[in-house]
């Protein structure tokens, strides 16, 4: 049985067509399913690495922390590299990433990491001074005042020591007007005992003779 030259033709035909169709979609499916979306959140950078993404269509990025813009939305074609500065802070923070491809939401990524505080960042608040060095500071402080307070109470102390030689006087005045009667008493006394003495010496003599 032969098979016509027409039927040959018509059987060729379709076998070419469907080797385009199939090279055509492999070609279409290559580059999306080539989609690369990788990241990384440190403690103070993300690194955002989108690279074998569809370059005939617009694909746009946006990075929020704590629902904070931290990207705003950028479009990209093949590939998008960034690295973006974290703010300061002393507790973890919630970085939210967000690709939408411009060749369907199944190449598309939502993704939440962490990122974690820092270690040299933790001891910023500043701590107080160990307690040996306030004792050290207070004498260094004071020492001058004890100098110079001894000269100053010195000088008024030299007038105050000559203070009691007015008022001696005054005080032997007083002893001796005080002691005047008994003295004189006393030499009154010593008159009369020797007058009567005398007196009786002479009685003596006389009664001999």
């Amino acid at each position: 049985m032969t098979i016509p030259r027409r039927s040959w033709r018509v059987a060729g035909t379709l076998a070419a067509a469907a080797m385009v169709g199939l090279s055509g979609a492999v070609l279409t499916a290559g580059p999306a399913a080539a989609h690369t979306p990788t990241w990384d959140v440190t403690c103070d950078e993300v690194n955002l690495h989108l690279t074998q993404y569809n370059a005939g269509v617009t694909n746009e990025v946006t990075v929020t922390v704590d629902g904070k813009d931290l990207l705003p939305t950028e479009k990209f074609g093949g590939d998008f590299e960034k690295t973006i500065a974290l703010p300061e802070h002393d507790q973890p923070l919630t970085v939210h990433l967000v690709v939408k491809a411009g060749d369907g939401e199944d190449y598309s990524k939502n993704d939440t990491k962490q990122a974690p505080v820092c270690e040299e960042s933790a001891p910023s608040t500043p701590t107080p001074p160990p307690a040996e060095t306030k004792p050290s500071e207070t004498p260094a402080t004071a020492s001058p005042s004890p100098a110079g307070t001894p000269s100053e109470s010195a000088s008024p102390a030299a007038p105050a020591a000559a203070t009691p030689s007015p008022s001696s006087p005054d005080l032997a005045e007083t002893g001796s007007s005080s002691a005047t009667p008994i003295i004189g008493g006393a030499a009154v006394a010593v008159l009369l005992a020797g007058g009567g003495i005398m007196w009786s010496v002479r009685k003596r003599r006389t009664a001999q003779h």
